[in-house]
């Protein structure tokens, strides 16, 4: 059951949905424009969004961001064409390829069989859109390079461009007066090469950018608003386990030694897991 939620004076967002790969959806309010950030994976997502939004009382968006080109954050943006629509230049080239694409099962199959599709995306398409598929990819009308950064009136949103090994067109967009880091999908690892994976380099210098930020707040697009505190401890964790990756050359065994002993204690699920991403990231 998706809800919505406040943070803040001026900051809404509509938690996700897993099973389809619903990914959150962010609304900045100002006194004078109202910012959408994300168009969700479908029509469907985008109205249910706006919907909400209306029985709070807040008018449709005058402007959406895109954090990256992934289906389930754009597909959704044909249900906002009297909206300006917003992304990185990088975003909107890799938009454009999916243009020529069909998006039945069959060529979604296809595609997952040729490598070119990973299982987990092609299942949620077609989750999410399972009585049609009348699906338009809509390219956004207004591109930026590095940084763009918009006043709403009362309130300021900077968007970012960040890379990261889950996307390298990633934008993160900072709300500035209110303190939260809206980080999309950029702090995940990579999930469509042939092994998830995270690397050494990208990542440190992904968590470089972010702990540039002054925030209080941050969001990451299929979890929940996290407080600063509990992100700073995802991003010690990745720290770390980037050094051990870097001190042990990828010896999967070797990292997990030491880690234990540092910690003085068994690693939990996720201590691993990140470990394996960066083994697999160091060994790609």
């Amino acid at each position: 059951m998706q809800q919505l939620k406040q943070i803040g004076n001026r900051f809404y967002y509509q938690t996700p949905v897993s099973e389809t790969d619903r990914p959150i959806l962010g609304m900045v309010v100002g006194d004078e424009k109202s910012f959408m950030i994300d168009a969700g994976n479908s029509e469907a997502h985008a109205s249910y969004f706006l919907e909400e939004l209306s029985h709070r009382g807040l008018k449709r968006p005058d402007m959406v961001a895109l954090t990256h080109w992934h289906w389930d954050h754009i597909f959704g943006l044909s249900a906002l064409r009297d909206t300006v629509s917003i992304s990185s230049f990088q975003t909107k080239e890799e938009m454009a390829k999916l243009l020529p694409l069909s998006w039945s099962d069959a060529a979604l199959d296809q595609r997952v069989e040729e490598g070119t599709e990973i299982e987990f995306c092609a299942t949620a398409i077609k989750k999410e859109f399972m009585n049609h598929r009348d699906i338009t990819v809509t390219l956004p009308t207004v591109t930026f390079e590095e940084k763009l950064e918009i006043d709403l009136g009362g309130v300021t949103c900077v968007l970012q461009h960040v890379g990261g090994d889950h996307a390298a067109d990633s934008v993160v967009v900072y709300i500035k007066e209110e303190k939260i880091l809206f980080l999309g999908d950029c702090f995940y690892p990579d999930i469509f090469s042939s092994k998830t994976n995270y690397t050494v380099k990208t990542t440190n210098r992904l968590l470089d950018v972010l702990e540039g930020f002054e925030a209080e707040w941050v969001i990451l697009s299929h979890g929940e608003a996290m407080t600063i505190e509990a992100f700073a401890k995802e991003v010690k964790l990745l720290r770390k386990v980037s050094s051990l990756t870097d001190v042990w050359s990828g010896n999967q065994q070797k990292m997990q030694v030491a880690f234990e002993k540092s910690v003085g204690r068994k690693l939990d699920e996720e201590e691993l897991e990140v470990i394996q991403e960066f083994v697999n990231g160091y060994h790609l």
